[in-house]
């Protein structure tokens, strides 16, 4: 079975919000991410997302509906409540570990000894850095708790920029760039060796952090020539991630795969695949991964939780993708991107 190494998951964000036994629901057949399922995907390990919801409520798609996409940007979130919840969900990481169900790498060594054998390899991430105040205290907490992945924003303002709304027909160019403040939380995670991950950034926003030098990532973000929506990047955008040596991951999102996905929420793996064959040929194939956003966004037909992802690794073989190519998507460009990285 290939295996692989994953770009996005919210599943942390699910068990904070649902359940009052976050381990013992991890080892069940609980979610789309779960010790069961990865098991039976080949998830060997992935970017864990900390994310702060508007409220604590269980995640639920069945409701999902494409009516309730087109809605204003919410309002910025409060920095303590946005705390909470983030805490709560690297708490729960921990208690993961503490549990055999994953380990937390921070350096490259732990990535690929964990990825190899077991368990999950675990790269925590922070969605949306709402929870960080002006002095970036809660920064250097989040860092010493095994944070190697920052988003600057999810699709709300913070004091560090702005996240574009779900909105299509539309590209990223929805709103200003990276504050002050968010200039200087960039340059403060240089420093540490967090990975700043450009998904859910204002286009503005996105070239901000261009002119800093760093490698620019999208951990789950599609092509907008494909899927025209401001969540998705232009080509411009994937040739930046090209040329400093970045990385873009899959989004599995219904919604950001296709036109047809945005207006009906129905999308399958040829949607998956159209869009992985746009990107490769853009940002290249070096820089293309998985970001599925498993946990956190309607999947396509025929993925329905980790457990079949073999069914897209299969249908890239359909599509005459050569093994060597599906392992780089599979896991090896995000291993050698993130041991660069890690150090």
């Amino acid at each position: 079975m290939t295996q692989v190494f994953d770009g996005h998951n919210d599943a942390l964000g699910r068990l904070w919000c649902g359940s009052r036994d976050p381990v013992g629901d991890f080892g069940r057949d609980i979610g789309h991410v779960n010790a069961v399922q990865a098991r039976a995907g080949g998830l060997a390990g992935g970017f864990f997302a900390m994310f702060a919801p508007q409220s604590r409520v269980p995640f639920d798609f069945s409701a999902f509906s494409v009516a309730d996409l087109e809605i204003p940007l919410p309002a910025m979130l409060d920095e303590a409540q946005a705390l909470q919840a983030v805490i709560g969900q690297a708490g729960i990481a921990h208690a993961l570990q503490e549990a055999g169900h994953l380990r937390i790498c921070t350096d490259a060594q732990t990535l690929g000894h964990s990825f190899m054998d077991a368990p999950i390899a675990c790269l925590l991430h922070l969605e949306g850095a709402d929870c960080i105040g002006p002095d970036l205290l809660a920064l250097e907490t989040l860092h010493a708790l095994g944070m190697r992945s920052l988003g600057l924003v999810w699709s709300r303002p913070t004091i560090f920029g702005h996240g574009v709304p779900f909105r299509h027909d539309s590209d990223g160019d929805t709103g200003a760039g990276l504050t002050d403040l968010g200039k200087r939380l960039v340059t403060r995670c240089l420093a540490l060796g967090i990975t700043i991950d450009t998904s859910h950034l204002t286009m503005k926003g996105f070239w901000d952090v261009a002119e800093t030098g760093a490698p620019m990532v999208a951990t789950h973000s599609n092509a907008h020539a494909v899927c025209p929506n401001a969540r998705n990047l232009t080509d411009r955008q994937l040739q930046a991630v090209k040329e400093t040596g970045g990385m873009v991951g899959l989004n599995f999102a219904t919604v950001f795969l296709s036109d047809a996905g945005w207006r009906t929420g129905k999308a399958g793996i040829e949607d998956c695949l159209r869009q992985l064959d746009h990107m490769i040929a853009v940002a290249g194939e070096d820089h293309v991964g998985l970001g599925s956003d498993f946990d956190g966004a309607p999947l396509p037909q025929g993925i329905a939780h980790a457990g079949d992802l073999p069914r897209l690794i299969a249908a890239m073989r359909r599509h005459g993708y050569g093994e060597t190519l599906i392992a780089k998507l599979a896991h090896e460009n995000w291993l050698d991107f993130m041991s660069r990285q890690l150090g």
